[in-house]
């Protein structure tokens, strides 16, 4: 598409065209900044890369509000578009460009879908899927190969599971969710009580709840509890190798990296951020909006906005003095032995 379209669909008002509208490439895709050729769209998000424009041969950016990149884009002959949030631009640009594969309606002649289940209006279910008794289906769902669904499931509208995943009895799922490959939803959490003759199995009665908007990655799990639910908020998305734990509750708008795991019973409150391989003790509450780095280990609650890191959790300042010190601990030990040394020649 000509840059003056790719303008309009984006709907930002500040652009290179009101000053140079002979400058209107033909947009045909978009790239990384450093990997961006002529005909291609990239963007620029902080000062770690605004040296590229100077040397990009791309054809449009999407920069930050930023007189001076902008004039510089526009010496260089670049189209460019500007926006407060520059990434956020840059993923819509990319939906004009690209589309994630999206079956038309059909049922596979392989899939099993047992009588009782309800299977709604306009729904794709691929090859060897099964879906067992009591389950619901809502509009538009997409269900891709080799997906199994229990019991009295539920699938909201528009909802995409992608091949292998699992969905465990009575899991309920809302719309607009995606489920990745390999994940498993509603699965049996880890209950046993110790007796004189070993583990006791703890049954696990309860149910697993995703509500609309949730995203789960690949190879991912979310466990039921014994009794009760385990309930991931609106709009959390989880990346791949997740664990949630049994009777865990996660509020809305947080995003886990890969290998965050929780253990059971975790409250953690609406817009929580944590990197990759946190880790989170059994019945442990972190408040809204917190914030842990990659690693940390969560043993105790944490309050509402915090940053931790570190094992165990810190505030992430205090974290960042401890790390250092690291470097110096050799130097400080020897020179520890030497204080040692002069109190123990002065007690002589």
């Amino acid at each position: 598409m000509k840059f003056n379209e790719l303008v309009q669909k984006l709907d930002d008002a500040s652009n290179s065209l009101t000053s140079n509208p002979e400058c209107n490439p033909e947009i045909g895709g978009v790239a990384p900044i450093n990997k961006a050729s002529a005909g291609t769209l990239s963007y620029i998000e902080g000062g770690k890369f605004a040296s590229w424009v100077g040397k990009t041969t791309a054809s449009a950016l999407i920069l930050p509000v930023d007189e001076a990149l902008q004039a510089q884009a526009s010496e260089r002959g670049i189209a460019w578009i500007a926006g407060a949030d520059p990434r956020l631009l840059f993923a819509r640009a990319i939906a004009l460009f690209y589309q994630p594969y999206h079956p038309s309606p059909e049922i596979h002649p392989t899939a099993v879908i047992h009588p009782e289940a309800q299977v709604g209006n306009n729904v794709y279910i691929g090859a060897h899927a099964v879906i067992q008794a009591g389950a619901k289906i809502g509009n538009e769902v997409c269900i891709h190969p080799n997906v199994v669904i229990y019991p009295e499931v539920e699938i909201g509208d528009r909802t995409i599971l992608h091949a292998n995943c699992t969905i465990h009895e009575r899991t309920r799922i809302g719309a607009d969710c995606v489920i990745h490959s390999g994940a498993v939803i509603g699965a049996e959490g880890f209950g046993f009580v110790p007796t004189r003759q070993g583990w006791f199995k703890m049954e696990q009665s309860g149910c697993t709840i995703l509500e609309d908007g949730v995203e789960v990655g690949c190879n991912s799990t979310v466990d039921r509890p014994s009794v009760g639910e385990t309930r991931i908020g609106r709009q959390t998305k989880l990346d791949n190798l997740v664990h949630i734990g049994h009777g865990c509750q996660v509020g809305s708008n947080c995003a886990f990296a890969a290998q965050v795991g929780l253990a059971g019973g975790v409250k953690i409150g609406n817009g929580v951020l944590m990197a990759g391989q946190v880790g989170v003790a059994n019945q442990a509450e972190v408040g809204d909006r917190a914030i842990a780095t990659a690693r940390a280990g969560i043993h105790s609650n944490i309050e509402p906005g915090a940053i931790v890191g570190g094992y165990p959790a810190v505030p992430q300042k205090l974290f960042l003095k401890i790390c250092a010190t690291y470097s110096r601990i050799p130097e400080m030990y020897q020179t520890l032995k030497q204080i040692q040394r002069r109190l123990d020649s002065g007690n002589r």
